[in-house]
């Protein structure tokens, strides 16, 4: 099983630190460990006492113990389990309680007697609580003490929900959650107000005193927290800090989650490095950027201050380094997305002809195609290119149930005004049903499918008239509207094959030259992810058997939460004042995403903010390296099939 850098600790890394490929190899691994201590145990004749953990993190590891109980006979008969913690109050049967998690993810899977599992009880009263989390504490003790115990880690650095301000010798307790915890949990409870503001956890203190520490972390979204409770220095701020202060502490992380740690991302600062093009691109940029010089201006010096005097030696003097790299990001900045005609093309990312492309950019939500690349989508338009637009998604799951109760009010009046009368009753009843759902509805409930239309209709409206105000006939106007995005709100497992088949033939339909996606893998939802791996799938498949795909380049967008790097970007698409404004305007009519949208993230700003800051920052940082200074730049990064 490959695991890069086994247990590596540089100067920059204050706990032990395993890196995984991807999150099932680390996962297994951590299984298997936990299998071991059991099977020790069991020679014994002795218990295996596990500290368990929630959440989407520890699932797969969850899952290889139950292939290893179904398949290699591992028995959970002599383990007792205690879990970290239990959301505040929380009924054990409700979808978000971690009991149903616990069940639904191991115990009902394993032959473990459910009389040895342990679980904070939030249905407890108030007066209770002091007492319980004191027994609990008693009962890990009178059980021999925890012989491993999991994590994860939140984005504010909790283990458990042991949130900033937790001190380092705390026990089992009740406890008030961060606002970033709650909004994080927001979409398992269908909003961030129905998540509860308490939980009882496990204590630092307690977490401390298991014989073995394990935290996992996964994705890009944990790289920021993970970089700070590794390197950080030790602060009640980022309780996972603490972590640093045991001795028989490990963490465990994909390549995604260890990408900000030092030896990965500044690696020539960590250790003698080879040097290879795409480092050196990454390190000149991050020099200048650090010590704020455009990059024509670094000196020997300046190299030889921040680990790079080895670049010097074999590829300077500075200035030639600088030169080189100057160039190579001018050359991502084009006025001419599709392709400037008849010129020569060698030095521009994109291709000269033909001059009139076929384009075709896929929005996996209604709105990610204006926000993340509106102002490409202009251009595009703008300069004379066959644009298309393809939206992937209906989007209905982030529409406020107020936007159908006002749009069936609307028909209802204009069914009234214009004298429908069978339709004005039939909307009417459709309209006190509905309104009698949202009444009691439960909080993460599935909208009957007539909801989940009207949903889908407001959104595909807003679409379209965004997609108009750029400057597309309705002709070129697709509103996909998959299945899996429905289908995946009633079952974890399904088959992707017929929105594979129906991008397929929209695909063939339009033959494009430039294929533009969402390439924000890591987004908060995941439909991203799904949906570039549908295209992807399609664009393979046709790749066989088409012969126009050998002239089709796809180009990656970032969505409304972070852009490419600066030695990332291959293609850097200017934008005037005027077509900024245009590209505000066309967001701006997604209505049912303004002001507060249902799954806003972490970001309080609009969208239409987020993405004006995004642009501008980026135009910021080309000023900064001594490249021209625009009013914002949208970045791309090409795809390149293997």
């Amino acid at each position: 099983m490959a695991r890069l850098n086994l247990l590596e600790e540089t100067r920059f890394e204050k706990v032990p630190v395993s890196v995984y490929p991807d999150q099932n190899s680390a996962s297994k691994n951590v299984a298997n460990r936990i299998a071991e201590i059991i099977r020790a145990k069991q020679e014994k004749g002795e218990k295996a006492v596990l500290g368990l953990a929630t959440g989407a993190t520890p699932v797969k590891v969850y899952q290889e113990l139950i292939r290893l109980h179904k398949e290699e006979g591992l028995s959970f008969k002599n383990v007792i389990t205690f879990n970290l913690d239990e959301y505040y109050p929380m009924q054990p049967d409700a979808d978000q309680s971690y009991v149903t998690f616990m069940n639904k993810n191991l115990f009902d899977h394993v032959d473990i007697d459910k009389a040895n599992v342990n679980i904070p009880d939030g249905t407890l009263a108030p007066d209770q609580v002091n007492a319980f989390c004191e027994a609990y504490e008693q009962k890990i003790t009178a059980a021999g003490g925890l012989d491993i115990q999991l994590l994860g880690i939140g984005r504010t650095g909790h283990i458990g929900f042991n949130e900033p301000g937790s001190a380092p010798n705390s026990g089992t307790r009740i406890v008030t959650l961060d606002d970033l915890t709650r909004r994080d949990a927001s979409r398992a409870f269908g909003g961030k107000e129905n998540v509860p503001r308490k939980a009882i956890t496990m204590g630092v203190g307690t977490i401390f005193k298991a014989r073995e520490i394990i935290l996992m972390a996964w994705t890009e979204t944990k790289a920021e927290i993970i970089k700070k409770a590794v390197e950080g220095e030790i602060s009640s701020e980022i309780p996972a800090t603490y972590l640093q202060l045991s001795d028989n502490v490990e963490f465990i992380l994909d390549e995604a989650a260890a990408s900000l740690l030092t030896r990965f991302d500044l690696p020539w600062l960590a250790e003698d490095v080879t040097w290879t093009p795409t480092l050196i691109k990454k390190a000149v940029v991050w020099l200048a950027l650090e010590i704020n010089k455009p990059i024509l201006k670094l000196t020997d010096e300046d190299y030889n201050a921040h680990g790079m005097a080895k670049l010097v030696t074999e590829t300077g003097p500075a200035y030639n380094i600088n030169i080189r790299i100057f160039n190579e990001l001018q050359h991502t900045i084009t006025g001419w997305p599709g392709g400037k005609p008849n010129v020569d093309d060698s030095q521009r990312p994109e291709r000269a002809n033909p001059a009139k492309k076929n384009v075709i950019v896929f929005s996996p939500h209604p709105d990610d195609d204006v926000i993340s690349m509106g102002g490409t989508f202009i251009r595009l338009a703008d300069q004379g290119h066959n644009v298309h637009v393809a939206y992937q998604t209906c989007g209905n799951t982030a529409v406020w149930d107020d936007d159908v109760v006002r749009y069936l009010e609307f028909a209802e009046d204009l069914a009234n005004q214009i004298g429908a009368n069978t339709e004005a009753a039939q909307i009417n009843q459709i309209y006190d049903e509905e309104r009698a759902i949202f009444a009691t509805k439960k909080p993460n409930q599935i909208d009957t499918e007539l909801v989940r239309k009207i949903k889908a209709l407001i959104r595909k409206g807003e679409a379209i008239a965004g997609a108009r105000l750029v400057g597309l006939p309705d002709e070129n106007i697709h509103f996909q509207d998959l299945p899996f995005y429905d289908r995946q709100k009633f079952a974890k497992d399904v088959s992707f094959e017929d929105d594979i088949q129906q991008t397929m033939e929209l695909l063939r339909q339009v033959k494009p030259h430039q294929v533009f996606a969402a390439g924000d893998f890591a987004d908060p939802h995941g439909t991203h992810k799904v949906c570039f791996d549908i295209l992807f799938e399609a664009l393979r498949r046709l790749s066989k058997t088409d012969e126009w795909t050998k002239d089709c380049w796809l180009w990656l967008y970032r969505g409304a939460w972070h852009e490419y790097p600066i030695h990332e970007i291959e293609m850097a698409v200017p934008l005037s004042p005027q077509e900024v404004y245009r590209k505000r305007l066309a967001i701006f009519k997604h209505q049912s995403q303004k002001d507060l949208p249902v799954f806003p993230g972490d970001d309080p700003r609009e969208f239409w903010v987020r993405a004006e800051d995004r642009t501008s920052d980026t135009a910021a940082m080309y000023d900064r390296l001594g490249l021209a200074n625009y009013e914002a730049i949208e970045a791309f990064v090409r795809w390149k099939f293997d």
